[in-house]
């Protein structure tokens, strides 16, 4: 009895908590699972939108890829400024414009590609070399925010080397390709650029 009289004299000292205490625990509680949710919410609803910007980065990567690749085929630049380029390249179909592509061994031919941009878009069209019209224009990427998308070497600047608008009187040899595309994790914007020398260029300032 002695023994059980002191195990339940030390459970009496034990203090529970108080009314007050319970209540601040759950007001804390209440909040953080209201923050919680409201972050998650958010980000739910931002996520179609996040998804579709990030599908715009991977396209303009792609197309940026694809633009440079043919300038390295191109042989003459016909016309150049800050949103359209036009240049000869050498591709690999049976005729310009068409959607027949030859074999790995048969031999390419010149014809005449012409990229153009505004605000929101960018579209390509092949022709035979030396038209200024026909062609079927196709859309090559959408979800850009600049139509100054071309730049050239030699340029216009006082240091003709760096890229810019193309020189008065001079074919360009260079020519730099610049993205601009909304930035999927912060405000602004995201830019991809790159850039490529035709075949066989010779640098001349």
């Amino acid at each position: 009895m002695k023994a059980l009289r002191l195990r339940l004299r030390r459970l009496d000292d034990e203090a529970g908590m108080t009314m007050i205490e319970v209540l601040v625990a759950l007001i804390m509680g209440t909040v953080v699972i209201g923050g919680a949710t409201t972050m998650l919410i958010s980000a739910v609803r931002q996520q179609p939108e996040q998804q579709q910007q990030a599908q715009n980065i991977s396209t303009a990567r792609y197309e940026l890829e694809r633009m440079t690749r043919e300038i390295r085929n191109g042989t003459s630049v016909s016309s150049a400024a800050g949103s359209s380029v036009s240049f000869v390249a050498r591709v690999r179909r049976t005729a310009c414009g068409g959607g027949v592509q030859t074999s790995s061994t048969a031999p390419s031919i010149e014809c005449q590609i012409a990229y153009a941009c505004t605000t929101t878009a960018c579209t390509r069209t092949e022709r035979e070399v030396g038209k200024t019209s026909g062609g079927t224009a196709t859309t090559v990427i959408t979800g850009i925010d600049s139509a100054e998308v071309f730049c050239f070497v030699p340029s216009a600047n006082t240091d003709p080397t760096e890229c810019g608008p193309a020189k008065p009187g001079t074919s360009p040899t260079y020519v730099g390709i610049t993205l601009s595309v909304p930035n999927p994790s912060e405000r602004g914007h995201l830019t991809i650029s790159d850039g490529a020398s035709l075949r066989g260029a010779t640098l001349a300032f």
